[in-house]
């Protein structure tokens, strides 16, 4: 399995990978969402264990991996998804500041 990874590691551009999977994609999703799907592969990828996989399994469970990384950007935009965290806290809740009372009335 060592020989995939070895090759998936030394590619730097994301048409790279969907090249190396034979994934198709289109190039408007990808110039769009390339980080984005990236990233969710390798979201996807964490929960599998490749090491203990034989080459072809590998193979495959990474292009099953990578198109449906793929996918999730073909239906949905990079803002719908929030794959990065920076996209997930513009969501969320606002902390408002707590000033008690007593911090109000202590004497300097």
């Amino acid at each position: 399995m060592s020989g995939l990874l070895d090759q998936m590691r030394g590619l730097s551009a994301a048409e790279e990978f969907f090249a190396l999977l034979r994934v198709p994609y289109d190039p408007a999703v990808l110039r769009v969402s390339r980080l984005h799907i990236m990233r969710r592969m390798g979201e996807y990828l964490s929960h599998d264990s490749l090491a203990a996989m034989t080459d072809d399994a590998a193979r495959e469970a990474c292009k099953a991996t990578l198109a449906r990384a793929y996918e999730d950007f073909v239906h949905s935009s990079p803002l719908e998804q929030r794959v990065f965290k920076v996209l997930r806290d513009a969501v969320s809740p606002k902390q408002a500041a707590f000033v008690p009372l007593s911090a109000l009335t202590e004497e300097c």
